[in-house]
């Protein structure tokens, strides 16, 4: 478990078909403590959801802290760590000069950033990681009936 103010954080999301309904799931750790978060659209994409289980445990922490954000998504890591700083100079386009899918997501995730630490690590999907699991676990049965 983490010991003093860093929050450990494992997410997913899930698509039942990619659009349509999803879900997303997070794993909070801090200090002992475990909290799990869920949620899911009618409409919506497996990357718009990896990114909303990023934002909504952000959200919920009251406070600034570091936080060790663990996700099997690389095109959420990359765009945080690599590529939001490129789009953000070229007014939300990509070097392809297109518009920047998902743009309203990133700027909210950037903004639940803002106040923490945070540090970003990479886990293979469905590697036996428990925490990881059970984050898919949680997206997968937040997805809306249709």
């Amino acid at each position: 478990m983490t010991k003093n103010n860093t929050v450990v954080v494992y997410t997913d999301g899930a698509c039942s078909g990619n659009p349509g309904p999803g879900g997303w799931g997070s794993v909070l750790l801090f200090n002992g403590h475990r909290r799990e978060l869920s949620g899911g659209e009618k409409e919506t994409t497996n990357n718009r959801m990896e990114m909303m289980a990023v934002i909504k445990a952000l959200e919920v922490l009251s406070r600034p802290c570091d936080v060790v954000i663990h996700t099997d998504s690389t095109y959420v890591m990359k765009g945080m760590t690599e590529w939001l700083g490129q789009w953000k100079r070229r007014n939300w386009k990509t070097a392809a000069k297109k518009p920047v899918k998902n743009v309203e997501l990133w700027q909210e995730l950037e903004q639940a950033i803002s106040r923490h630490s945070v540090s970003w690590k990479w886990v293979k999907g469905h590697s036996g990681v428990p925490e990881n699991e059970r984050a898919d676990e949680l997206a997968r049965e937040a997805i809306p009936l249709t």
